[in-house]
């Protein structure tokens, strides 16, 4: 059975940058389980377990543009030591975290891109499952009420 839009998947991954630095695994863990086509993971992940069989092994690369994002410039900001903030993200107007990236001439520069913004990512990945959406009203995907059948 082939893994298609809709399907309840689970997958185990292991996921890498260019330089052969793991960021993230399944290893040793539950595996990854969501619904194809919902949204709730990176398109370019998504991408890459559609059309995949039950204990398949594949290796995906995704540029950037369709795992976290191209880096922005304006997200990166310089404020003056001892400035106040409350940081909002712009379209959603949630709390949105930042790195401090550097701190000179009484100045901090924030960054509030993703960390793995900019950065094309390579997942190993292995398809444990193929189900029906209602196979994972246990188990939460992370949408929003009601959106996959899952408990929130």
């Amino acid at each position: 059975m082939k893994a298609k839009k809709g399907d309840a998947v689970k997958v185990h991954y292991t996921g890498t940058l260019t330089d052969g630095t793991v960021f993230d695994s399944s290893e040793g863990k539950d595996p990854l389980a969501f619904v194809l086509g919902q949204g709730q993971i990176i398109p370019g992940f998504e991408k890459g377990v559609e059309g995949m069989e039950v204990g398949a092994k594949k290796t995906i690369n995704i540029a950037s543009k369709d795992a976290y994002g191209d880096l922005v410039k304006e997200a990166i900001i310089e404020i003056p030591v001892g400035q106040k903030l409350v940081l909002l993200n712009p379209q959603t107007g949630e709390p949105m975290p930042v790195t401090i990236i550097a701190a000179e001439d009484g100045k901090l520069t924030l960054d509030g891109n993703h960390p793995l913004a900019g950065k094309a990512l390579t997942f190993e990945l292995t398809l444990e499952s193929v189900g029906d959406a209602k196979d994972l009203k246990d188990e939460c995907c992370g949408g929003d009420e009601g959106e996959c059948g899952c408990k929130h």
